[in-house]
């Protein structure tokens, strides 16, 4: 099993940016993107979260995502894919970084989703 990650954002520079940073500590780690709509406003895209788990070499994503209507898209898109997703409600950047980190270092998936605890968003 290999784990990978899927970044979510309204904006596409907030995903270029953000895999950028993790590319520096998680160079083997497949993370791809879906950022911004279709038609590149800031919104959010089913149909480019799909598209990025697809894409992604890994057989588990862990997906992380920025905002409400993006987590809606993720749900939509685990619905469509032979993947497992595991998706995060956790602060977006630290999150993510998190993920990449432990993953780079063989970390499994357990002591991961322990380690991504503290950073839940509490609603």
């Amino acid at each position: 099993m290999s784990l990978g990650i899927t970044l979510v954002s309204h904006v596409s520079a907030i995903t270029t940016g953000l895999t950028k940073l993790l590319d520096q500590v998680a160079k083997d780690v497949s993370i791809t993107t879906a950022g911004g709509t279709n038609e590149e406003d800031i919104g959010t895209s089913m149909d480019k979260v799909l598209q990025a788990f697809s894409d992604n070499k890994a057989d588990e994503i862990l997906a992380f995502y920025d905002l409400g209507s993006a987590k809606m898209n993720i749900e939509l898109a685990t619905e469509m894919t032979s993947k497992k997703i595991h998706l995060y409600d956790v602060a977006f950047i630290e999150g993510a970084y998190t993920a990449a980190t432990l993953i780079e270092a063989g970390v499994n998936l357990t002591e991961i989703e322990k380690q991504l605890e503290c950073l839940k968003i509490k609603k």
